[in-house]
């Protein structure tokens, strides 16, 4: 009967231990790829990565909000010129420096709206060239590598006993449905942020054609920093990346498996929800007052 217990014993042994090693060898591997990505997308400028999807924003922009941004720069326009003349004592007082103020003025936000794509994208050239030149920089592996950490791991896992080694099995089901939680999240970020980039340059002339007037000029003020932040998002995940991957350097020195995997599963826990907070730092930093 002990005979019969111990080799059902082994068995499941077997069979849990083959799981473990099946559920941790390649874990990492959707992680890696995608955070490997993280670079390679963000250092993208608009036009560069989706060009079809590129080509339609600019027809949409160009073709229908410029002529409403001219509609709404005629009427600004308008208006401050009735409080410019209206403000210097009911017209007894109007020199003849502020028709041309007004003209200069009309004339600058006029080749402003006109030109509002070319700023758009030289906002995003400008700051996908931090981008580059940060990744040449702090560029190193953020792969996660625990093969160096498993190797004699089977052997160690046959002299567990069943239940630890049961645990252990749960522990690596639940650690692989979080690294593809993970991936989604990373991927969301990523990818979100070029559709915003997408979605905020469509309607670009609107606020710039708002921005020479007294009550609407703070829209235009906002619109740039907006831009600012989101083309400089991209240097704040290029510095996470990079934290993320000096700190997955240090799990091949680790001698527990288990603690290892835990620590890897922190990392990049902790990547996902700094990725997350990059948009909101980036607003705070160039929207504050």
């Amino acid at each position: 009967m002990d005979f019969l217990l111990d080799a059902l014993t082994n068995w499941l042994k077997e069979m849990l231990a083959v799981g473990i090693m099946g559920n941790l060898s390649g874990m990492f591997d959707s992680v890696n790829r995608q955070v490997a990505d993280v670079s390679v997308q963000i250092g993208q400028t608009p036009q560069g990565w989706n060009p079809g999807v590129f080509s339609m924003i600019q027809t949409l922009s160009e073709n229908i909000m410029v002529p409403i941004a001219g509609v709404i720069l005629a009427a600004v326009m308008t208006l401050k010129l009735i409080q410019m003349i209206t403000d210097k004592n009911n017209l007894h007082d109007v020199d003849t420096w502020m028709i041309f103020k007004w003209v200069f003025k009309s004339a600058a936000a006029i080749l402003i709206v006109t030109n509002t794509w070319n700023i758009v994208m030289g906002v995003f050239d400008m700051t996908q060239s931090v981008v580059a030149q940060a990744s040449g920089i702090i560029g190193s592996d953020a792969s996660i590598d625990i093969s160096s950490v498993m190797g004699d791991m089977e052997s160690r896992l046959m002299e567990m006993d069943l239940g630890p080694l049961i645990g252990l099995w749960v522990q690596s089901m639940f650690i692989g449905v979080t690294m593809w939680a993970m991936y989604i999240c990373i991927f969301i970020v990523i990818y979100g942020r070029m559709i915003e980039i997408y979605l905020v340059t469509s309607v670009a002339p609107i606020p710039m054609a708002a921005m020479m007037g007294k009550e609407w000029g703070g829209m235009g003020q906002n619109y740039l920093r907006s831009l600012f932040a989101l083309g400089f998002q991209a240097f704040l995940i290029i510095v996470c990346v990079a934290i993320y991957a000096v700190l997955v350097q240090n799990i091949a020195t680790e001698e527990d498996v288990i603690m290892a995997i835990w620590t890897c599963v922190g990392y990049t826990v902790l990547l996902c929800f700094t990725l997350f907070k990059t948009g909101s730092l980036a607003k705070s930093i160039f929207q504050a007052h």
